[in-house]
This record gives structure tokens, sequence and C-alpha cells, in this order.
């Protein structure tokens, strides 16, 4: 089976049979050996932020000598972007090969594509053996198939309204849900997250007795300067005094992301005695490999695409283009997902917009360009469509010059076609 051959298998026959329930989940794993019961290192779950979170442990792990599993979801352009040993994509042949090793009894548990791309992350790494594993909550946390791995440390990164259809309709339902990756005994780091879900989380952390390190109060950051080279901060944790810490990531709110991260890093390192290097930090930060998340693709014009695919996301994204590029209108390439609440993410790009490109991604629940260019409407903002992402991006491209500001984002797959097209034309 190649490689397109798997992708069209995996996706017509395991899309469609989505469940939050751990049970089938637990059998499979069991009749595979429970390869997860190997492995040590951190769970990730939260609205915003994890995939920058689980990247930035990854680089402080390999800047201090660690060997790493990395497991992430969605991928932007290729399958084997979800695993990463050393900070490298797996071979999709040793994918391949682990999913025809293991594909009778996905059947026999009627796995879901995500239950099976956890389950084979699991079983690649436990034979790989990295030193930790770092593995992103898929979807909520109590009931995803990640949270049969239990790790050294657990960390939530925001709560904000998104999958309100499956995980609930407010704030405190939310948290319940990703607060359910919290284990006995197990410490616990949080990001930037308000009342009341922070009361929701630190009840059910109490309950089972795991230490938690809140951000503003256990450890901080303080922004000194953010553009389009990266974010310079100040951090501070206990006796750990970090000043004018320096990454390559974009964006106030990516501060905050990496402090958990070396918060959550340094509680891994006292654990396992391993010692903490400032020079290997500040080394770890200017590499951080994570695409798609303020990312600035070109100068000539700046092009920048970022995954915020939801409210929280967009105000996160609004906020740095405002202090990046003050009083400056920009152009903005666009495709949102049906189920989110593109009205509001869209009355927040228009704010900014100096005009819109819209168009309909290849995800079986984008929005049509028709139904986001209505919403567009009601705000007076130049705007056109386009038959794909691709040809939206590269009208905005050019209309922009090489003086200009283009920005990509509304959805991870918007993304991933955008740096798809970026890539065929450099």
């Amino acid at each position: 089976m190649q490689y397109q051959e798997f992708l069209d298998h995996i996706y017509r026959r395991y899309s469609g049979n989505v469940k939050l329930e751990l049970g089938r989940m637990e059998g499979l794993l069991k009749d595979m050996g429970d390869p997860q019961d190997q492995l040590r290192g951190f769970h990730v779950a939260g609205t915003n932020g994890k995939g920058s979170i689980c990247a930035s442990l990854e680089a402080l792990a390999l800047a201090h000598g660690c060997r790493t599993g990395l497991n992430t979801s969605p991928h932007l352009i290729d399958y084997t972007e979800r695993f990463r040993i050393d900070g490298r994509d797996l071979d999709i042949q040793v994918i391949l090969e682990a999913f025809n090793e293991y594909e009778a009894l996905f059947n026999k548990w009627e796995a879901s594509f995500f239950e099976i791309t956890t389950a084979i992350a699991f079983a690649l790494f436990a034979r790989q053996k990295p030193d930790l594993s770092i593995i992103e909550v898929g979807l909520g946390g109590r009931l995803d198939a990640t949270n049969l791995f239990l790790p050294d440390i657990c960390a939530i990164s925001t709560i904000g309204l998104d999958h309100i259809k499956t995980l609930g309709n407010n704030l405190q339902i939310i948290a319940s849900e990703k607060a359910g990756i919290i284990k006995s005994r197990v410490p616990l780091v949080l990001g930037d997250i308000e009342k009341p879900a922070l009361d929701v989380i630190l009840e059910k952390a109490m309950a089972k007795a795991a230490p938690v390190y809140q951000f503003g109060k256990d450890w901080k950051v303080e922004i000194v300067s953010d553009s389009t080279a990266g974010i310079c901060f100040d951090y501070a944790f206990g006796k750990h005094f970090f000043p004018g810490l320096k990454s390559n990531l974009m964006g106030e709110h990516q501060a905050a992301n990496i402090g958990l991260a070396i918060t959550a890093f340094i509680l891994y390192c006292q654990k396992h005695k391993l010692q903490i290097s400032e020079k290997n930090i500040r080394n770890a930060l200017m590499q951080i490999n994570w695409a798609g998340r303020m990312q600035v693709l070109s100068t000539r014009p700046t092009v920048i695409v970022d995954g915020a695919h939801n409210v929280h996301g967009v105000n996160a994204l609004m906020a740095t283009l405002n202090k990046v590029f003050p009083e400056r209108k920009l152009g903005f390439v666009i495709s949102i997902l049906a189920d989110k609440d593109y009205s509001e993410m869209i009355r927040l790009f228009a704010l900014k917009a100096k005009h819109i490109y819209v168009a309909q991604n290849k995800s079986d629940r984008a929005a049509s360009a028709e139904d986001q260019l209505l919403q567009i409407a009601q705000h007076r903002v130049p705007a056109s469509s386009y038959p794909t992402v691709a040809e939206a991006y590269r009208t905005a491209v050019k209309d922009a010059g090489p003086d200009g500001v283009v920005v990509a984002g509304g959805s991870l797959y918007t993304v991933g076609e955008v740096i798809s097209a970026y890539r065929e034309d450099a």
C-alpha cells in the first residue's frame, strides 16, 4: 500500500466513526500490549496553544540531550507530521508497516481515524524508546484517545469556546472536559486561564492531589518586545529567572506558551534529576520547529500564516498584528470551517482588513466562500472569492506588492494549503 492509497483508505474507512469514549481505545491498546505504559513525558491539553507548547518542549528536551517522541494533530500538509522522533518526521514506510501490523485489531475494535493514529504513535514510540514523549490531546481531554497515557507532567494551555457541540457550550463544562487529563499526584502546569474555568480545574486538581503551577502566580512572563523576527520576554519560576529570552515564535501569546513549556520541563528535570542549562534553554527557543503558527513565510511581501481557528485564537492573532503593524490595514486570506463561529472571526479580521480574499478550503467541514462573503459584506470591507485557497493566496500576494503584508488563517487546513502553494512557487 502506497502513501496516497493508505491515506485514502484510512480516511474512507475510519473517519466516520468518531465517538468520545475510552472503552474501545483501552481494549485496542491492551491487545497491542499497552505500548503507552512504556512511555513517560508530557500530556498537553487546551483550546489553543497546545501545539506550540509541544514543539517548545521538544526543542527544550533536544537542547538538553534528550531523545524525544512528539505526537500532535492535525497535520498541515503531510500525515507524517503527526509523528516525530528527535525532531524529525517518521518515514511513511515505518508508519505503513505499523498500520498493516495492527489493522486487524483496528477493525476488531472499530477504531476511529484518531484512535488509530494515537495507537500507532504509542506503538512506534515504545519501539523507538525516546527518553521522553510529548503527547498532544486531540479533542477535549477526559475521553480523548491520548488519555490512557500516564505522563510525568500534565499541562493545560487555555480554555475557550470551541467544539461546543462535542465538549459543551460554556467554559466551565469545557474546562471540566480538559481537566480530565489530570492524574493522581501528577504535577499540572496551567497557562493563562481565567475564572470560572480556572476554578473548575483547580477543584479537580485538588481532588487528584495534583500539584498545580499557575501562570501569573507560580511562574511568570513579561514581554520585552514583539516583532516579525520573534518575541523577547523575561521568565521567572521559583529560583529560576531568565531575562531577555528570545524565540523565533511571534506573538505575545507565544511567550505564555513557551513559559508554560519551560516550567513543565523544569519540573520534569527536577523529577528525573536532570541538570537545567540556561544556555541550552536560550538556544532551544530559537530552534522551535512549529509551522503554521505566526510563521513568516516571506518578507517581500511579508506573508504570515497562522492557524487561528476559533474566536480565542483570532483574538490572539489580531492582538499581535495590531502591535506589530499599528495603524496599518492588511490583506487577509481566509477560509474558515462551518462549525466555528465564523461570523465573529470574520468581524475580528475585518477590523484590520484592507481586503479579504476568500475561498473554501479542502476540508469537508469548510464553510462555503459564499457564506463567508455574506458575513464580510456586513462590515463593508472589500472582498473577493476564489475557487481555491491557493488562488486566493496568489492574488493577495500580487495585490500586496513587495512592501505589503498578507496574513492567511482561519483554519489549519487553510494554512496548510497556503504553505503548499508557497512551496510550489518558491
